[in-house]
């Protein structure tokens, strides 16, 4: 699985966190997307990487914009009552 962190420009509340999070279900095959006017990012996770100008133009179309995207593997974080991995 795949982590992409797109810092986008023009989040100002949570329904531009909406719009973000709609827009990215639709244009894309996702497991998990999350994102943040306060940090001015999304947060994407996906089995495969995303094609990043394709991501651009779609936030681009709902007037916002991205300046910047990191990709990194990603792993589910697994759950223990003891506070450590096993």
């Amino acid at each position: 699985m795949i982590k992409t962190t797109a810092a986008i420009d023009g989040m100002m509340c949570s329904m531009c966190e909406c719009h973000i999070n709609d827009t990215l279900r639709r244009s894309f095959k996702i497991l998990k997307v999350s994102s943040s006017h306060k940090k001015g990012t999304a947060e994407i996770i996906s089995e495969a990487p995303l094609d990043e100008e394709a991501l651009r133009r779609a936030v681009a179309e709902t007037g916002y914009r991205v300046t910047e995207i990191k990709t990194e593997p990603y792993e589910k974080k697994r759950f223990s009552l003891f506070g450590r991995k096993q």
